[in-house]
């Protein structure tokens, strides 16, 4: 199929658009590159540069490409960030959202909307949570991405398309920035090649859903080939701490990890998994990577030199 990627030349979007090209789908990327990096791209990827809230250029962009298929990963994913400026957020995640299914109507494209499984259900879900429990998100970040969602629910029934939600717990694995502001993994894995020890905002209890970016990768494409509305979580179910985390990283390396301990994060929450049954249901996806295993991708990843092509 002919396949349309917004932020294709990220961590999660390039490795999306590797699974789709090493199947033979066509595939165009929209990147303003705030983030992206062209050279993650294989080079059978055709790439614009351009920004999902410049409705103009994307709707252009959208029509020339007649995707069959748009999966819509850009977005604005720093939760700190989105509590420090909400409007930029919500334009971003939310207008720029709208943007792309109006380019997608008029195109007759469907869309696979990559959401927050981890950002939406709130402190008083059920770990793991269900796609079931009325969201109740703790920041601006997830507050623009339930509004997406709902959007995308409008659009199926105002005009009878059959768009889709992915709800990711936290992503992780090769490709993914060592010094950017998210990533826990891999910026601990970095941490701990250089002999530095990692900063733990809070006091390391608070618990996380890690997924592979390999795993999240099929699961898209298994979306992609049902070609049914729905709503599914991407997650393993399993909580880690932070500090059991650095203690996988620390085996990895050889040597202890003590970490430096600072204030929690406004916005963040105290536990969090997802519960992926529906998706091995109405999908036939489940988690294949375990946790130790993608850890020490991620690991030999950075002691390489972290290689802008590399695999997951």
């Amino acid at each position: 199929m002919r396949v349309l990627v917004t932020g294709g030349a990220g961590f999660i979007g390039s490795h999306l658009t590797d699974s789709f090209l090493a199947r033979g789908d066509e595939v165009v990327v929209v990147d303003d590159l705030s983030s992206g990096r062209p050279d993650r791209l294989d080079s059978a990827a055709v790439l614009h540069k351009a920004s999902i809230t410049d409705a103009e250029s994307l709707t252009a962009i959208v029509a020339a490409s007649a995707p069959e298929l748009i999966c819509h990963l850009a977005a604005q994913i720093d939760v700190r960030a989105s509590v420090e400026s909400p409007a930029l957020d919500a334009h971003v995640n939310l207008l720029g959202t709208v943007n792309v299914l109006e380019a997608a109507l008029a195109a007759g494209s469907r869309v696979l909307f990559a959401s927050s499984g981890g950002a939406l259900y709130g402190r008083e879900a059920p770990v793991p949570s269900p796609e079931e429990v009325p969201p109740a998100p703790e920041s601006p970040y997830g507050v623009a991405k339930l509004c997406a969602e709902q959007y995308i629910g409008l659009y199926n029934r105002l005009h009878g398309t059959r768009h889709s939600v992915l709800r990711f717990a936290n992503v992780y694995g090769p490709r993914q920035d060592p010094a950017g502001e998210g990533g826990v993994i891999a910026i601990f894995c970095a941490a701990a090649l250089a002999g530095r020890d990692p900063v733990i905002y809070g006091d390391g209890t608070q618990t996380r859903d890690y997924i592979y970016v390999g795993d999240v990768a099929r699961c898209f494409l298994a979306a992609a080939d049902r070609g049914r509305s729905g709503v599914w979580n991407v997650g393993t179910g399993a909580e880690v701490t932070v500090l059991e985390l650095a203690g996988v990283i620390a085996r990895l390396a050889g040597h202890p990890i003590t970490p430096h301990f600072a204030p929690a994060r406004p916005g963040e929450l105290l536990r969090s998994a997802v519960a992926s049954g529906r998706a091995a249901r109405d999908l036939g996806w489940w988690p294949a990577t375990g946790l130790a295993d993608g850890v020490r991708a991620v690991y030999e990843w950075i002691q390489a030199g972290a290689p802008v092509r590399a695999a997951c």
